[in-house]
């Protein structure tokens, strides 16, 4: 997967025995959607390291310590000035940094999505997804699948 941040030469995913992703509710990554289950899913088979979701609730995503800590930044680094096209985006993105050592990368990904994606016939009866007793409509595992690397 050459777009994949788990790609990154800077991050050691090896030695990591889980990844924990907080996710806002909505959009693509909804907890109720099970095409990001299986995205997710090919993703574990893929590194071989067990993902943990914790999605935050329905209209709480403003507790999101990303919107805190990167969204201000961001929003001054661009503030008046008129994006022409993605490249100048980016550019000003990774510009962003702060005293404390806040810093972002930022990788464009050229591809056209498809719509109206289905999830795969028997995904659900062959997932290695873990739901947490509680809240498990929120937080749940997910777990490599052997022989799958």
């Amino acid at each position: 997967m050459a777009t994949s941040p788990f790609n990154n030469p800077r991050c050691n995913w090896e030695s990591c025995s889980y990844i924990l992703m907080l996710m806002d509710g909505g959009g693509s990554n909804s907890s109720r959607r099970y095409v990001f289950k299986e995205g997710l899913q090919h993703l574990v088979n893929e590194i071989g390291i067990e993902i943990r979701i914790a999605h935050y609730p329905p209209y709480t995503s403003k507790w999101d310590p990303i919107e805190h800590r990167v969204f201000p930044h961001l929003t001054r680094a661009m503030q008046g000035v008129i994006l022409n096209d993605h490249t100048m985006a980016k550019q000003l993105i990774e510009k962003t940094h702060t005293k404390t050592g806040l810093s972002i990368s930022v990788s464009i990904i050229d591809k056209v999505y498809t719509l109206g994606k289905k999830v795969a016939d028997g995904f659900k009866d062959s997932m290695k997804i873990v739901f947490d007793e509680i809240l498990g409509q929120w937080n749940y595992r997910a777990i490599p699948m052997s022989g799958s690397s």
